[in-house]
């Protein structure tokens, strides 16, 4: 398939600066995948469509400040790093901008040398591997020197971190929110648990990478980025029995829905698992795991939106966001949401 199959056309007006004053107001549009039925509702609503015995399954990462802004320790030139992904103790891969002089060795500081960093190692794509010297705690450390990488298309500044951070955050590592969950609050979680709809957690910590935009015209060109996922004994007993008393097993957000579908069985049961996954679903996938998805509305020509489309079909996905945008609808990580079933 080409790339151009999966644009379309979105005002700047409708992306979404900053969250609603209640998690569970935004938005929701239901479509039925089978005949393309939209439906439009508010998110507290879902409680109606998610029936008892339904498993949700939620990734349970944490956003963490992974923006720096420092300076070359020798020149006091400016830095910007991106903490990608975490190595071994110290040691972590990132984006640096600007990055052509940052040389093997080169050293870094940052909140007034708290934080002190050396480059290691030249990467793949000009990243680097880098070594961080600090005195304390490395994550209290960065609470206090860095920011939380919001996505380009967000230019206002966010007053409450923790509106970036889903309710059942656990585990730290992501540079950005799994958005299709920033909509439950837990009022709304425990009115799904008491009407018998179950919950399974795993993580998946998302990558900078799921802003990178596909460059290839032929998508099935398109290096995925890896990301790390667990999902653990707990989650997938829960997971498997649903499936055995043939009840819905419903993603919350791709980043589940990528994770489930990497470690499902042909059978469609899933196994205990940790490991990277660069999973990349786009029209003619196979679906395993998954029967059902809450997500959000996602950039025109992105991997998100491959996803979508092969679950639900390309025509109603797009036919469903024109809709949307009709109805001015708020869109990407701020934005509103869709259950697809």
């Amino acid at each position: 398939m080409q790339l151009k199959d999966f644009y379309y056309d979105l005002p700047k007006s409708l992306i979404a600066q900053s969250p609603l004053q209640k998690r569970d107001m935004s938005r929701l549009l239901l479509l039925d995948r089978k005949t393309g039925k939209t439906t439009h509702l508010h998110f507290h609503d879902i409680k109606n469509y998610i029936n008892p015995g339904d498993c949700l399954v939620l990734n349970n990462t944490r956003v963490i400040p992974a923006r720096l802004l420092g300076e070359r320790e020798d020149t006091g030139g400016k830095i910007e790093f991106v903490l990608l992904k975490k190595f071994d103790k110290d040691v972590w891969e990132v984006i640096l901008k600007p990055g052509k002089r940052a040389k093997v060795g080169t050293r870094f500081v940052f909140g007034d040398n708290l934080l002190i960093a050396e480059v290691l190692k030249i990467v793949d794509g000009g990243n680097r591997l880098v070594k961080f010297y600090y005195k304390g705690i490395f994550e209290e450390v960065l609470d206090r020197v860095g920011i939380v990488p919001l996505p380009p298309y967000i230019t206002k500044d966010l007053q409450d971190k923790e509106r970036y951070q889903t309710v059942y955050s656990k585990y730290d590592g992501s540079a950005a929110a799994p958005t299709a969950g920033l909509h439950f609050t837990e009022e709304l979680i425990n009115d799904l648990k008491s009407n018998g709809v179950q919950f399974a957690e795993l993580t998946l910590h998302v990558g900078i990478g799921t802003f990178r935009p596909v460059k290839t015209e032929n998508i099935e060109e398109h290096h995925m980025h890896s990301e790390y996922f667990k999902i653990d004994q707990e989650a997938c007993d829960i997971i498997n029995k649903t499936r055995s008393q043939k009840k819905r097993v419903i993603a919350v957000g791709t980043t589940s829905c990528r994770v489930l579908e990497s470690v499902a069985a042909e059978d469609r049961t899933v196994k205990p698992t940790e490991g990277e996954t660069d999973i990349f679903i786009y029209p003619g996938y196979r679906f395993k795991a998954i029967d059902g998805l809450i997500t959000n509305f996602h950039l025109p020509e992105s991997t998100l939106l491959m996803l979508v489309s092969a679950f639900a079909g390309r025509e109603n996905i797009l036919a469903a966001y024109k809709e949307a945008i009709d109805m001015k609808y708020r869109f990407f990580s701020f934005g509103d949401a869709m259950l697809i079933i």
